[in-house]
């Protein structure tokens, strides 16, 4: 792996990494990368070959702090925008990072128009038992999954009984269930239990479900470590926090599961989303 190359859009999104990188360690604001990017640290020294995106986790305070500092503000050529956002059309419970140079439309409900962006997930406490922290997730996701059915694309990827789902929910109408109302609502029972004040904590917006659930004593202090021969912070005890997520991580998965899971329905790395011409 020490040869692969670098798609595109991969080294697009390495400028915006160093600058939230900077930011932190310039406002000593603690951060992780995780999920996916921190496998790909581990395993290839930088992006997963088939990966296209970045994910860090900010522990809730920090979180906040970096939002206060950032929040629908532009930085260069940065923006930063959140659940506080005035606009409309955003439908995530966590942060992002666009770059406005350049022009992106993924496949959702709403095929919401931004640019390349970087993930910024709250990491939030989760109790202090296996038994608390199951009754803490369990109520969480099913608010997630409701608003997944709202504002997620049927696809032919999907499994049927999921696009069922999404089309059921698309029937609920917003006088009932109002989806910026419920993501509100699922981002105050996430900050309930402080993260540094729990022994089990989460990334209750992620992927992999309950497997996110990690006790914070693996998130340990940030570590800093080499990402594509840029410097990054991830958890300090990688092994441990990638078998609970992946299991045997260190295992290539099989050629057919060498994609990305992201679905672009426009892609510009030269225009940006701004501009009165962006298509």
């Amino acid at each position: 792996m020490k040869n692969k190359k670098l798609s595109d859009l991969q080294i697009a999104l390495l400028p915006m990494l160093d600058w939230f990188h900077n930011f932190c360690v310039e406002n000593q604001l603690r951060y992780y990368v995780i999920g996916g990017t921190m496998l790909g640290v581990a395993r290839h020294q930088g992006f997963i070959p088939w990966d296209d995106d970045i994910d860090v986790g900010m522990p809730r305070k920090d979180y906040e702090k970096f939002m206060e500092l950032c929040g629908e503000k532009q930085f260069d050529c940065f923006y930063v925008e959140s659940i506080n956002t005035e606009k409309t059309d955003f439908y995530y419970g966590y942060g992002k990072i666009y770059d406005t140079r350049t022009t992106l439309v993924e496949n959702t409900r709403y095929k919401i128009k931004r640019g390349i962006y970087l993930d910024v997930f709250p990491l939030d406490g989760a109790g202090n038992s296996k038994e608390e922290t199951e009754k803490i997730y369990k109520s969480i996701k099913k608010k997630i999954d409701l608003l997944g059915t709202k504002t997620f694309a049927i696809r032919k990827q999907r499994k049927l009984y999921k696009n069922i789902a999404i089309f059921m929910g698309r029937l609920i109408p917003e006088w009932i269930v109002n989806s910026k109302r419920l993501m509100i609502d699922i981002d105050n029972q996430c900050r309930k239990y402080d993260y540094d004040g729990c022994a089990l904590v989460a990334n209750f917006w992620g992927n992999w479900g309950i497997r996110e659930v990690v006790p914070v004593s693996i998130m340990g202090t940030p570590k800093l470590y080499s990402f594509e021969g840029s410097e990054v912070f991830g958890v300090e005890h990688p092994n441990e926090y990638l078998t609970m997520i992946y299991g045997d991580w260190r295992k290539l998965p099989p050629v057919e599961k060498q994609v990305t899971h992201h679905d672009y329905l426009h892609l510009d790395l030269n225009f940006g989303y701004t501009s009165n011409d962006s298509k």
